[in-house]
């Protein structure tokens, strides 16, 4: 059980791939997803915002928090769509979108967590998916600060499906 889930049962993944609104998207309207939350993590800077955010200046990226049933899908499958869904050889960029709130990164919740990352980073290296070695950071997931509003569940609400990611 991961301490700041609803439920006994669900856990907690959080993945920062480039923009967070088509990821949200993404992860939104996969089996076994509870719920998604777009926000920041991983810098120094407390309740930063997103002009903070983009201001290059606080360390946090642009991520989303999944809240997932492990009875329904795995950490494992999530792990495959976020490595689909992205560039992960890309160092602080996705498409159009540069600067290190945009890097490629797993913010782990528990040892597992950890070490599925690093045998889906390796197997993916081998097997020579991607044309250059995955940039992917795995560090451990730290505080999470909720992004404003109007950036929670952005495409859904716009009847978007994607955007460039």
């Amino acid at each position: 059980m991961n301490e700041n889930s609803t439920s006994p049962n669900l856990e907690f993944a959080t993945f920062a791939a480039g923009c967070f609104w088509g990821v949200e998207e993404a992860f939104r309207i996969m089996p076994g997803v509870i719920s998604t939350e777009v926000g920041y993590t991983g810098g120094q800077t407390e309740n930063p915002t997103y002009r903070d955010v983009c201001s290059k200046s606080t360390g946090h990226a642009e991520v989303v928090r999944v809240e997932f049933d492990p009875t329904v899908t795995s950490f494992d499958v999530l792990l495959a769509a976020f490595f689909e869904l992205h560039d992960p050889t890309q160092v602080n960029r996705q498409g159009p979108d540069v600067g290190d709130q945009y890097r490629t990164a797993v913010f782990y919740h528990s040892d597992a967590q950890r070490e599925a990352t690093l045998r889906r980073i390796d197997l993916l290296n081998h097997a020579g998916v991607f044309p250059k070695p995955i940039a992917t950071q795995v560090v451990p997931a730290v505080t999470f600060y909720t992004a404003e509003e109007y950036h929670q569940k952005y495409l859904h609400k716009r009847g978007l499906g994607s955007c460039h990611i």
